[in-house]
């Protein structure tokens, strides 16, 4: 496996015009991807990659486990003619972009409502997603992805998911540069058509692939909500504004915009 990513690769390959993006950074570490890009004037499609992360941030301010032979990548969009309700997608989509290139290696995955990608016949945690708005209503989408054997101090995620990484399972290819590449492939693909219907989950195919590819829909759940509050029930559908709706144990349908979603066993 690679230990360095070439940036000058990269940009030939996807800085316009020869690719989507507006521009492309690498380093080999920092506190935070999500941190140092929210902090600049960024332009749409702006990418920034590390090798490692000092401090990186999960949902609900919780530190981000970030291992050293991880891929650390953010990106900030700016996508014009979508209105803000719609924005909560971008991290339902970040996520269809790792399973598509997860299954390109040959590993099994999966997504777990809203920002948990499940590889391997295990479903453990591969991979984790942090969407943040800016103060000038930018988006930048966080994306840690294990892909080198984890160390066997690695915390398990909230709920107990276990992790793993692509060297776990086997992939096929474990280059880091080659899984930036595919990655940022297809988060453009996906951003793209999703954007050109406006952030129409139905109209750009988004809501149905990842459907599709939920691990959640149709599972007992429990969701720890704010305040301790918990939800128990079974996940029924992702909502058209990529909401999870779970039919509770009191036989009633309950919108759920965020929360930790654990994954029950069946009775």
């Amino acid at each position: 496996m690679t230990t360095a990513l070439d940036a000058a690769e990269l940009r030939s390959r996807l800085v316009a015009p020869n690719g989507p993006y507006a521009a492309l950074d690498v380093v080999a570490t920092t506190a935070s991807t999500n941190a140092d890009l929210a902090a600049t004037s960024a332009v749409d499609r702006t990418v920034l990659i590390a090798l490692e992360q000092t401090a990186g941030q999960g949902r609900r301010g919780r530190s981000w486990s970030s291992p050293e032979g991880g891929l650390y990548v953010s990106v900030l969009f700016q996508p014009a003619g979508v209105s803000a309700d719609r924005l909560p997608w971008l991290n339902l989509i970040a996520g269809l972009a790792l399973v598509r290139v997860a299954q390109s290696v040959g590993v099994e995955a999966s997504l777990k409502w809203p920002n948990d990608l499940l590889l391997g016949p295990s479903a453990g945690k591969g991979a984790g997603i942090l969407s943040e708005i800016t103060a000038d209503g930018s988006v930048v989408v966080g994306i840690g992805l294990n892909v080198a054997k984890l160390p066997a101090d690695v915390e398990p995620a909230p709920g107990g998911l276990a992790p793993t990484s692509l060297e776990d399972l086997d992939a096929a290819e474990l280059d880091r540069g080659e899984l930036a590449f595919r990655l940022l492939v297809e988060l453009a693909q996906l951003e793209g058509v999703w954007r050109k219907n406006g952030g129409d989950a139905v109209e750009s195919g988004v809501l149905e692939e990842y459907t599709e590819h939920s691990s959640t829909v149709g599972r007992r759940v429990r969701v720890e909500l704010a305040g301790g509050v918990e939800l128990v029930g079974v996940a029924q559908r992702i909502e058209q504004d990529g909401t999870l709706a779970v039919r509770g144990d009191d036989g009633r349908d309950h919108g759920v915009s965020a929360g930790d979603v654990v994954h029950l066993r069946p009775a």
